[in-house]
């Protein structure tokens, strides 16, 4: 099978199964089986890393070998891609701003949310139990649960909580929440000393206007499945929608203040396609309008489907699937801050630069990240005008999730009506 043309770099046993009338024809069968996979060198050593083929069969016995070391695990052979920038598609270029907070500063402390955009916050009671059956303790027991213990099956639940509590109480703490966090109090402000009447004034004015939002938001968005209204009391609850609406409160710049605008990364602000460059070995498809050569399949349908509408479609200029590129939005989930990718950055023939995510399930944090990429996309779009006084020369943001490739054409053309519609108001 070695023969005189076969030029394979994915080989990794070597058999030999018939005699050789030569040990240099040996030796270059073994050559043909030692063609590299990957030349990219270590980043420690400057070197290329070391690969392996496999040879058994006596006629290679006589031919000195350095072998891999043993109880390594054996390299896969799938070949490796190369990703990267072509610099003749350099007129698909993308540029992006790298944000990595948001300069949110209230001067007449007064906001705005479109709770009606908002994603639905869905209660899982089969996640978190209202109600479990005890049974009192006697010695020490492993195994199954038996029977024989004094006293049966008590239930417990959260009766007694819902007498005691009542809805609005829960609305009023996680608007205390909300406030806190946005103009700080006397145990987690920056300077505890400084400003504590503007700080009293502060709350005074927000908490009204934070409430309506948060009763708003409790009555239309959230999903009880026939819980008790007081379920929504519960800490994981509360803080998923303290998050939320944080990501969506905005300052009212119909009223003066200043508009939400991002604090881009000092020592790179700017991020291109131009600069991916990186070696994979998951499955890749081709691209013909885009910077970046390949783009990497997460899954086997999702980002092939949409990556062949985004070719074929008439309304696209160019896109970039956002892999290794450096796009990532912060937010925040129970506390903890993350960060979330999109699937694609697409040009339009219009300008319209769209984050586009390709989704077929959603789950509770998938609401904050699209409340997050909101949030990005309103930033950005207020940068855009204080740094060039007119968008349409830089082009405007806009985010979209798409639940089924195969629609994402007929959703791409109603993006860009609603965006002309924008600028004709």
């Amino acid at each position: 099978m070695l023969n005189e043309g076969w030029d394979a770099n994915n080989v990794t046993h070597i058999l030999g199964i018939r005699a050789f009338s030569s040990q240099l024809l040996c030796e270059q069968v073994v050559g043909r089986g030692l063609r590299r996979m990957n030349y990219t060198p270590d980043p420690e050593t400057g070197h290329l890393t070391p690969e392996y083929a496999d040879v058994y069969g006596i006629p290679f016995s006589v031919i000195p070998f350095k072998g891999r070391k043993t109880k390594k695990p054996e390299e896969g052979d799938r070949p490796v891609n190369h990703v990267r920038a072509l610099d003749e598609r350099k007129h698909y270029e993308i540029r992006f701003p790298i944000v990595e907070g948001y300069a949110f500063a209230l001067r007449k402390n007064e906001i705005i949310a479109d709770i009606d955009s908002m994603q639905t916050l869905r209660l899982e009671p089969e996640y978190t139990p209202i109600a479990v059956f005890l049974e009192a303790a006697a010695g020490f027991q492993v195994g199954n649960i038996s029977t024989l213990r004094p006293g049966g099956f008590v239930r417990q639940d959260r009766q007694k909580y819902y007498q005691q509590t009542h809805i609005q109480t829960i609305k009023f703490e996680i608007a205390k929440q909300i406030v806190y966090k946005l103009v700080g109090d006397k145990w987690n402000a920056p300077d505890p000393e400084s400003n504590p009447e503007l700080r009293l004034i502060s709350r005074h004015r927000l908490f009204p206007q934070v409430y309506r939002y948060v009763d708003r938001y409790v009555e239309t968005k959230v999903d009880f499945r026939n819980c008790h209204p007081c379920e929504l009391g519960h800490q994981k609850y509360v803080m998923l929608i303290v998050d939320r609406l944080m990501t969506a409160i905005l300052p009212d710049k119909t009223q003066g203040e200043e508009p939400l605008l991002p604090i881009l990364n000092r020592y790179k602000p700017i991020g291109t396609s131009a600069d991916v460059d990186f070696f994979t070995t998951r499955r890749c498809n081709g691209t013909q309008r885009s910077h970046v050569n390949l783009v990497v399949l997460d899954t086997a349908t999702w980002e092939s489907s949409a990556c062949f509408y985004l070719e074929a479609s008439d309304i696209v200029k160019y896109y970039v699937r956002n892999d290794h590129l450096g796009l990532s939005i912060p937010y925040e989930n129970l506390g903890i801050t993350h960060y979330y990718e999109p699937d694609f950055i697409v040009r339009l023939k219009n300008n319209i630069n769209l984050l586009l995510e390709t989704k077929g399930y959603s789950r509770q944090e998938e609401s904050l990240k699209t409340e997050a990429a909101r949030r990005w996309v309103a930033a950005v779009n207020n940068w855009n005008r204080e740094r060039l006084g007119d968008p349409e020369q830089q082009g405007r943001w806009m985010f979209h999730v798409c639940r089924d490739p195969q629609l994402l054409n007929g959703e791409l053309e109603s993006l860009e009506d609603k965006n002309e519609a924008t600028y004709k108001e």
